[in-house]
């Protein structure tokens, strides 16, 4: 397959929520919600299923920050267990909001770059 250097990259068309054919035509319809049709080329964004896929990476990538801050804060500080309730909530919580949509609109762009659709029994 060769590749055609005009089309945009998947992963910056991704994290700014565009569409993966054009690049110009915002790829979200809201927060999450993917729209039915790009508004600048007309791509049809059915093929668009991430599944659960962004709810893993966001998981991992939270986790992962959060675990450590909070054993390094423990061992640092000993800050008090209330403190460390809001802390990590609240980061949580926030990285999880600006991670999730991004993510997802690079799986988006990813899937439409490489033609990845359904396994079909013949």
């Amino acid at each position: 397959m060769a590749h055609d250097p005009s089309a945009p990259s998947p992963i910056t068309t991704g994290l700014r929520g565009l569409c993966p054919r054009c690049g110009k035509g915002h790829l979200f319809q809201g927060y999450l919600k993917v729209r039915p049709t790009c508004e600048v080329c007309g791509l049809d964004l059915a093929f668009a299923d991430t599944g659960d896929g962004p709810a893993f990476f966001v998981m991992s990538i939270v986790g992962i920050v959060v675990v450590a801050l909070a054993l390094w804060a423990e061992f640092a500080f000993s800050p008090p267990i209330w403190l460390h309730l809001v802390m990590w909530t609240a980061l949580s919580i926030g990285m999880s909001l600006a991670l999730v949509r991004p993510l997802k609109g690079v799986l988006v762009n990813l899937q439409y770059h490489h033609k990845a659709e359904e396994g079909r029994f013949r």
